[in-house]
């Protein structure tokens, strides 16, 4: 099962989940320009964004937002278990032990993310989780380890130069629209262009090189499922992309 979708190549390094969201916003015929999404979705001081700010960001606009997180290092897994304690709360106490800034900003932008009634939930990362979503034609906007989705060396610098010695783990956003059960491939739409494993935007990857490397964005602050939709129901599928006439 494939869905028509459709994502523009993401103009610089540091934009691939604004444009992922614009992507999104374009599936369910939400008329937005790619450079005003860019510009109103927060970004972290070191480039680059962070799923919950696409979520919040689609809150606002009125959209209902749901991320599945795999980052222990932000959420303990007590936390996630049936009568657990009070998220929120959970997150206040540990801002005020632990000092990383890119903790601090996302346990921040989850606070205003339940806030604005996002949903948070946990559940094992596996094929029927993903099925669950495209079988409903949603679209998911995961973060991801690009390092290991692409398999090339970790990157180095301001300018993220493939560098296998001093490098590093690069995170990544994309969106997932299909599958197919009998190959056991995903459908990944990147808004990277051009991309170390097609010459396309849309392209077939074996499933568990997608599961792996959305649980390798650990690494980066990633490893997340974030599903977008209508509050209510809207026409879907645009015959045409509004950013390409």
């Amino acid at each position: 099962m494939h869905l028509p979708f459709d994502i523009l190549p993401q103009p610089d390094e540091t934009t691939c989940g604004p444009t992922c969201l614009h992507a999104l916003y374009c599936y369910f015929n939400q008329e937005m320009p790619l450079p005003q999404v860019i510009r109103e979705v927060p970004m972290l001081e070191g480039g680059g964004t962070l799923a919950v700010l696409l979520a919040c960001h689609a809150l606002d606009k009125g959209f209902r937002a749901t991320i599945y997180s795999y980052k222990m290092q932000l959420f303990d897994p007590t936390w996630l278990m049936p009568g657990g304690p009070d998220i929120r709360d959970r997150l206040q106490k540990q801002m005020l032990f632990k000092n990383d800034p890119k903790l601090q900003a996302a346990s921040r932008a989850y606070l205003r993310f339940l806030d604005l009634g996002g949903q948070l939930r946990f559940e094992d990362l596996t094929l029927d989780l993903i099925r669950r979503y495209v079988k409903r034609e949603l679209p998911i906007i995961t973060g991801l380890s690009a390092t290991y989705l692409y398999r090339t060396p970790r990157e180095y610098g301001p300018l993220c130069e493939y560098d296998d010695i001093r490098g590093e783990p690069s995170g990544h956003f994309v969106v997932l629209c299909g599958y197919d059960k009998e190959r056991r491939t995903i459908a990944v739409a990147d808004p990277l262009l051009p991309n170390p494993v097609a010459d396309r935007q849309i392209y077939n990857v074996p499933i568990e090189r997608v599961l792996c490397a959305i649980l390798l964005g650990v690494l980066t602050y990633d490893a997340n499922l974030l599903i977008i939709q209508p509050r209510q129901e809207r026409q879907r599928h645009a015959s045409r992309h509004p950013d390409r006439g």
